[in-house]
């Protein structure tokens, strides 16, 4: 018996890294190899990196989950919805417009999360002046604890840090520990830094990239554990955890093959044993994929031909063609190309790479070829080091596989690329880095510092210095739409869509400039951004409505009109392009038309009461403008028209009082002036009810009844 117990110690000590001999000897001081000091560290870094973003508001997608997302903003709530349709459902609201990218989205998880946090930390908005914001129907409106949200990602920043090193800790520590300690430290600290990853932590959407990578490094780190100290209770708490980080983001599942790999590198383990530990993540995969599949259904459409929906779309005849196969790969391996570009050198960043800022690109071009090269010579290494289980070849093919399933080989992801695509690929780049920083420093002998240890220690602590303060000076841009916008756009000058995005920011933060020239000078910059989007783009759509938007500011009636109307050729049934043509027309004192508009928005689903307010307006306004043109009767007409829609019926009739005095029918002004006296509450509305009263009676010939009203206005 004790015979075998000795022999199963001694296979746990061969396996686990708590088996492994150590060195009488250590390079580095004896606080670099305590696991407590790395955690600490990874999660104060962590905070250093990212704290000046916690008092950052919503950024960038965060209202397709967030504050915009009907599910979230209801809280708990609200989760049954976000189980039962697509991600963005509860954004867009309408039928079908959901799925614009082949196969839809299907990420519960951060939205659940989401409102989680709203149902605890909700607060209730507040206006410029202070005063809370309520609805139509006089509820409070409420909105989410932005600090919560950041502080949220920054924490599961650290905790995938933390995961990551805890994992390359127990990858490495077969060997001494110097090389485990030194490529867990230096690969963790180069991921921790990299600014390439701001765009997943600094905008709060980016939580479902943080979750997918937390929850697969959790799940390889627990199945190793779960071999190593043969305990198949962590095998199922792995499965478990490899479900969740599915549900947070769709590209776990490339760990599907990064498992087999991690136990192929890192132990003994036969083929047999391998798939064994293998098959139940595919089993879950599979179980994930039909769940997916339940709710968004097996039909993955046709690709989209809307540019900002699939950039592989060019213009020929006025009309949107696919791209040829060898015309798309041109454009997959320069942007291929352009990801190790900004893993090694990211100088410029940018949260923008829509059409056309990845421009059309052919194998003519050099840059192309030159990404081909390079990949092909990745690859080759990789399955050359395949036999010799090289962990260089292992952080290759991490990279390559984790990369593919939104590199546009494998299927159509909506845009040519993205920095947060790069947020779980990383980890192999990093990983490389620190073994090659490894092999230099290491030198001729295993534990022993080589020539180049001085210069290999020095380059990186220098690099990751100039990386945290890229990180940090990079987050300074994510502080809102209008900042990042605006910041981005000198970076991205191609892209269609944040050229209409920095037009649309300048148009709107125009109306709250109150220097007239400094007002006009953002509408006239907010012109040129959206023209330069309609010339990238000449059927986008949002960039019509908001050149409509901004001639309608700058008080062009008929530009604005011009540019609505380019909306509706394109979409009729156009809510925003409805509304906001109906809104120009009635500024531009068309109220016929303007009304025929806002009726038709009954039909296109908006609001009712919404609608009603906005016919009750233009009614009034049509009224008051008649009425300062003299034509009394048809001014009454509109106001009469406005009052079953309107909730300020008594100033409705105190209009339609005055505008019968001024057509000198005094009973009837008499009339529906004590009547507005009768339904008024407001003390600011009945000064001026006195006033006209007491106007009325004078010219009446009642001079008592006049100095009645005279004196309740001197009282007032």
């Amino acid at each position: 018996m004790a015979q075998k117990h000795r022999k199963k110690q001694q296979k746990r000590s061969s396996k686990s890294e708590g088996g492994t001999s150590r060195r009488s000897t250590r390079s580095f001081p004896d606080f670099f190899y305590r696991v407590p000091l790395h955690v600490g560290f990874i999660l104060l870094l962590s905070l250093l990196l990212y704290g000046n973003t916690l008092r950052h508001d919503y950024t960038q997608d965060d209202a397709l989950v967030i504050y915009d997302n009907m599910y979230t903003t209801q809280g708990l709530a609200g989760v049954p919805g976000i189980l039962k349709y697509d991600t963005f459902k509860g954004f867009f609201k309408v039928e079908g417009k959901d799925k614009l990218v082949s196969g839809g989205r299907y990420r519960p998880l951060t939205l659940v999360w989401f409102a989680l946090q709203w149902e605890l930390f909700k607060r209730p908005k507040k206006d410029e002046r202070g005063q809370i914001v309520r609805d139509l129907d006089g509820n409070t409106v409420y909105e989410g604890n932005t600090f919560i949200y950041h502080f949220g990602n920054v924490f599961f920043y650290g905790l995938t840090g933390i995961v990551l090193f805890l994992l390359l800790l127990r990858l490495f520590r077969s060997g001494s520990e110097d090389r485990a300690f030194f490529i867990a430290f230096v690969a963790t600290l180069l991921f921790m830094v990299h600014p390439i990853h701001t765009e997943a932590v600094a905008n709060i959407k980016g939580l479902d990239e943080i979750m997918t990578l937390l929850g697969s490094l959790a799940t390889v780190y627990l199945a190793l554990r779960s071999y190593q100290d043969e305990k198949a209770s962590l095998l199922i708490a792995a499965a478990g955890i490899f479900f969740l980080s599915l549900f947070s983001k769709e590209n776990a599942i490339t760990f599907v093959a990064i498992i087999p790999l991690v136990f192929y590198f890192f132990t003994p383990a036969k083929p047999a044993t391998i798939a064994r530990y293998g098959l139940p993540f595919l089993g879950v995969a599979i179980a994930f994929l039909f769940v997916r599949a339940g709710v968004l259904g097996w039909d993955f459409g046709a690709p989209s031909r809307e540019l900002m929906n699939n950039p592989f779309l060019k213009l020929e005849g006025g009309q949107w063609v696919f791209l040829s196969f060898g015309e798309k790969m041109a454009i997959v391996f320069f942007t291929l190309g352009k990801y190790l570009q900004l893993l090694f050198f990211p100088r410029t960043l940018t949260h923008d790479y829509y059409p056309r800022q990845i421009d059309l690109m052919g194998w003519g071009d050099w840059e192309v070829l030159l990404s081909l090269v390079v990949y092909l010579a990745l690859g080759l290494y990789a399955l050359r080091g395949l036999l010799k289980k090289d962990p260089l070849s292992f952080g290759i093919l991490y990279y390559l596989l984790t990369l593919s399933i939104v590199s546009n080989i494998v299927f159509p992801v909506g845009t040519n690329m993205s920095e947060r695509f790069l947020f779980m690929p990383s980890v192999g780049f990093c990983l490389v880095v620190a073994l090659l920083a490894y092999r230099f420093w290491q030198g001729e002998k295993v534990g022993q510092s080589g020539p180049y240890a001085t210069l290999v220690l020095g380059s990186v602590v220098i690099a990751a210095g100039l990386l945290a303060l890229k990180t940090v000076d990079r987050n300074r841009a994510w502080k809102d739409n209008f900042t990042l916008f605006t910041n981005d756009v000198q970076y991205s000058p191609n892209s269609a869509k944040l050229r209409n995005s920095a037009g649309a920011v300048l148009s709107i933060r125009s109306q709250s400039e109150k220097d007239a020239s400094k007002k006009k000078a953002m509408l006239e910059e907010a012109l040129v951004h959206l023209n330069e989007a309609v010339r990238i783009h000449p059927t986008y759509e949002n960039a019509f409505l908001q050149l409509g938007n901004t001639y309608n500011y700058l008080q062009q009636y008929p530009q604005a009109i011009e540019y609505y109307d380019r909306v509706l050729q394109l979409d009729p049934n156009d809510v925003n392009g409805t509304n906001n043509k109906g809104i120009a027309l009635r500024d531009a004192k068309r109220f016929a038309e303007a009304i025929a508009h806002f009726q038709q928005l009954y039909a296109l689903g908006s609001p009712k009461k919404e609608v009603d307010l906005k016919l009750a307006y233009t009614y009034e306004e049509a009224g008051k403008h008649y009425s300062g043109l003299g034509q009394q009767d048809r001014a009454i007409g509109y106001f009469q028209q406005a009052m079953p829609l309107s909730s300020d019926r008594d100033k409705l009739t105190y209009f339609i009082g005055v505008a019968h005095s001024l057509k000198k029918d005094f009973p009837q002004a008499i009339a529906s002036l004590e009547k507005a006296l009768s339904m008024t509450e407001k003390e600011e509305n009945k000064v001026n009810i006195y006033r006209a009263l007491a106007s009325v009676h004078r010219e009446a010939g009642n001079p008592a009844k006049a100095a009645e009203y005279t004196r309740r206005l001197g009282g007032q």
